[in-house]
Order: C-alpha cells, then sequence, then structure tokens
C-alpha cells in the first residue's frame, strides 16, 4: 500500500514538474528577452522583451548608457530582416523611438515567426544620424529562411 501511495506521489510531482517550464512553452506569456548590445563605440545595451499579443508582438526596449549621460534626442529603433552581422538596411517594422533608455511598442507580426526567422532589433544615434547604429539584437534563429547570408547566426 505504501508503495503505491509513493508511485501516484511521484507521478503527480513529475506532472506539476512539467507544467512548470522555463517561460519557451506555448502556454505561457511567451516572453523572449533579446540581448542588444554596443555598436559603433556608443556605449550602449541592454534588452528588447518580446511578448506574444494574439498574432502581434508587444516590444519593450530598456537600453543603458555606459558614459554619464544618456542620449536625451530620441534615437530610431526598428526591426529589419536579418542580423547584427548582416542587416537588410530597410526597416521592416518601425518602434517606438527610444527616449531616455526606453521604448514599448506592438508590431504586426506573430512572437514565433520573429523568433523562427532571420530578423535583428536595431537602434540608431538619431533621426538626423540615422546612418549610424549604437545597438542591435537578434532575434530569430533564421532556421526558416532558407540559409541565405553566409553562416552568420549565433
Amino acid at each position: 500500500m505504501i508503495r503505491k501511495g509513493t508511485c501516484v506521489i511521484v507521478g503527480l510531482v513529475a506532472l506539476l514538474a512539467t507544467g512548470c517550464g522555463s517561460g519557451s512553452s506555448s502556454g505561457g506569456s511567451g516572453a523572449v528577452t533579446v540581448n542588444l548590445t554596443e555598436q559603433n563605440g556608443s556605449g550602449e545595451s541592454g534588452t528588447a522583451t518580446l511578448t506574444k499579443e494574439g498574432d502581434k508582438t508587444k516590444v519593450v526596449l530598456a537600453l543603458q548608457d555606459n558614459s554619464a549621460t544618456m542620449m536625451s534626442e530620441p534615437q530610431p529603433a526598428h526591426i529589419h530582416k536579418g542580423s547584427c552581422a548582416k542587416l537588410d538596411p530597410t526597416p521592416l517594422y518601425g518602434l517606438a523611438d527610444v527616449k531616455n533608455g526606453k521604448s514599448t511598442s506592438t508590431v504586426n507580426a506573430k512572437l514565433d515567426d520573429l523568433r523562427n526567422g532571420a530578423f535583428a532589433i536595431n537602434v540608431h544615434k538619431s533621426a538626423t544620424e540615422i546612418q549610424t547604429y549604437v545597438a542591435c539584437g537578434d532575434i530569430g534563429t533564421g532556421k526558416s529562411s532558407g540559409g541565405g547570408g553566409g553562416g552568420n547566426g549565433y
């Protein structure tokens, strides 16, 4: 009798443990964090948190600057096709400008599509210096895009 009870308890514990994943399952919030790394000696880095909202994705950017002052001028941000190493220069989805290190946007794209394709989030120095990239982070694995680009994925 004790053995049967032990098996039931072990079975319940296993079942509960299966339901408590690390956030990568399709049933939870679906939040994914992307590291935004410094580019062009900007001193700016941070994270992008992407959250599934039905068929759309909420994108929250949080940047820090290693210098004493954060850029006070609004900084354009976008989602581009490709990777930080090989970025398509034409933005695919516009994001709200980063102001004082923060930005929140919702894009008309499924989070799973962004994660399974080759996409990157890119932040620019300012609207007048749009050609200068200050931070970038690869969103997806690029596995569904057919492998063009010569092995940039990491």
